[in-house]
């Protein structure tokens, strides 16, 4: 298979060990790629909800297809997030063409791009950190009924739904703080004078112009790859937000696809001790 040849990706929120993360979509999208640089902008690894319990064999070839990505000269730089955040004890820490860094600075064109994952503009992980870690396990759990309702609505002939999506949207409280995690990353990165601020964390993919009276900047969020599925890449100047499914198909494990779908319900009730 042909490669697109890319200079620049930018991943985040994977969720690798949790039920949510769509993980042969990402390595399939990996695998249709040859980036010149991948940024891993946190939370690839859940590591708070991670168990032996539950790690799939392609939650296990993404980790492969990136070390294979950077074993043929692509530099990759690992930006810890909250889920995965016991990684930044090991900033600076070189292997190969991987690099851990709580933040990265690159000059694209000309332009200063500054690239860090975005928890440490949230109250609630800075304040209750407790209640965070059960949010997201109610998270998964959300995720993994939708994943259900969709089979139902798929089996009926229906359109597919995204539950916690509604939900987000339909919440003023939620549209509020996304729309302050923004405009806080972009007063920053416009008081640092950068060109362009790269995050994640809220999954909410978006490349939009944010100006204020200090300045402008280009606010970018790589999304995740437990709903939107989706992945920046900077080539020829400009940026493009890329989503799974606008990519072209490519060769996949069905039969281990359908055995996790039916594995997954049992074990997350499991999980959550809940009575089936």
């Amino acid at each position: 298979m042909t490669k697109r040849k890319v200079k620049l990706v930018v991943i985040s929120d994977v969720h690798l060990g949790t039920y949510g993360c769509h993980a042969k979509e990402l390595r399939q999208y990996l695998e249709s790629i040859a980036p010149e640089t991948l940024i891993l902008n946190g939370d690839i690894i859940d590591i708070w909800q991670f168990s032996k319990n539950y790690w799939p064999k392609s939650h296990m070839k993404v980790i492969r297809q990136i070390l294979k990505l950077s074993e043929n000269g692509c530099e990759v730089y690992y930006i810890p997030g909250n889920h995965d955040e016991m990684l930044r004890k090991f900033e600076g820490l070189k292997i190969g063409n991987i690099t851990i860094c709580n933040k990265v600075v690159l000059n694209l064109n000309g332009k200063q791009a500054w690239f860090f994952h975005g928890d440490v503009f949230d109250v609630c992980m800075k304040h209750s950190k407790w209640l965070a870690k059960l949010g997201a396990k109610g998270y998964d759990l959300l995720i993994l009924i939708n994943r259900f309702v969709n089979y139902c609505l798929n089996k009926l002939g229906y359109r597919k739904i995204s539950i916690s999506k509604r939900i987000k949207n339909g919440v003023k409280s939620a549209v509020k703080f996304i729309n302050n995690f923004e405009l806080t990353c972009a007063e920053i990165a416009i008081e640092n004078k950068y060109d362009y601020v790269v995050c994640g964390h809220i999954h909410q993919p978006e490349i939009r112009d944010i100006e204020t009276k200090l300045g402008k900047v280009t606010y970018l969020n790589s999304g995740d790859w437990i709903e939107n599925l989706s992945a920046l890449e900077y080539n020829n100047k400009k940026w493009e937000l890329i989503k799974m499914n606008e990519m072209p198909e490519t060769e996949s494990d069905d039969n281990q696809t359908d055995k996790n779908t039916k594995q997954l319900y049992s074990e997350l009730l499991k999980e959550f001790k809940i009575a089936t």
